[in-house]
């Protein structure tokens, strides 16, 4: 899967608290509590990989269905068809060291082993799981509108003329640029909105916060 995109524009604030949930919760206002004696851990949400388990399904029936299409015309008197009797023969005379031999064996480890990563890796990774106040309540929080609102945060600081956040499941890069004030005042305004954003979110692992101030290029 790809890298998340970064964000980036204006003091305009959008409505992109938008989490996804299993379960609607009751109303309420301002970031959740901490969770509580039996709430559970906040896991990752796993995808469900319709597509790959379609595709895959879909290949063993055609290929199942063929064999058995012609076992079944062998046992009902007929010749088997050209194409097993040729891989039959083909398997038979064909050394183990052969060039051929090694390359579908190894196109075939290859799609085992991207079965399996598929298998055991949870997926949804642009979806960052959300405290657990209730047990039979999970929430996740889409990465692009946490940056959105981690950058609008960045926006409200005095001083700051552009954001731009990139947020990854374990931390998230702001760049901002600053053209008045004194950058140390910019940056510690900064920190202390951002940790405060941060903590509004709601997130089960809140990311560590890396922030860069620097002063706009000149044009020309």
């Amino acid at each position: 899967m790809s890298e998340p995109q970064g964000t980036e524009g204006s003091t305009r604030r959008l409505p992109v608290m938008e989490p996804v949930m299993e379960k609607e919760p009751a109303a309420g206002t301002g970031p959740p509590p901490d969770p509580g004696p039996g709430s559970g851990p906040a896991g990752r949400f796993w995808s469900a990989r319709r597509v790959p388990a379609g595709i895959v399904a879909l290949l063993l029936l055609l290929v199942a269905g063929a064999f058995l299409y012609d076992v079944v015309a062998v046992r009902a008197g007929r010749s088997a068809l050209g194409w097993r009797r040729e891989l039959a023969r083909q398997l038979a005379d064909r050394p183990l060291d052969d060039t051929w031999v090694l390359v579908g064996a190894g196109v075939a480890a290859a799609l085992g082993l991207w079965l399996l990563a598929l298998a055991l890796t949870p997926g949804l990774r642009r979806v960052l799981p959300m405290r657990r106040t209730r047990p039979d309540v999970r929430a996740g929080l889409h990465r692009d509108a946490a940056a959105t609102v981690l950058r609008d945060r960045a926006m409200e600081v005095a001083g700051v003329q552009s954001a731009r956040v990139r947020m990854r499941r374990r931390k998230a890069r702001v760049r901002a640029l600053s053209h008045f004030r004194e950058l140390d005042d910019v940056r510690t305004d900064l920190d202390g909105a951002l940790d405060d954003a941060v903590r509004g979110l709601g997130l089960a692992r809140p990311p560590a916060v890396s922030l860069r101030v620097a002063r706009p290029g000149r044009k020309g």
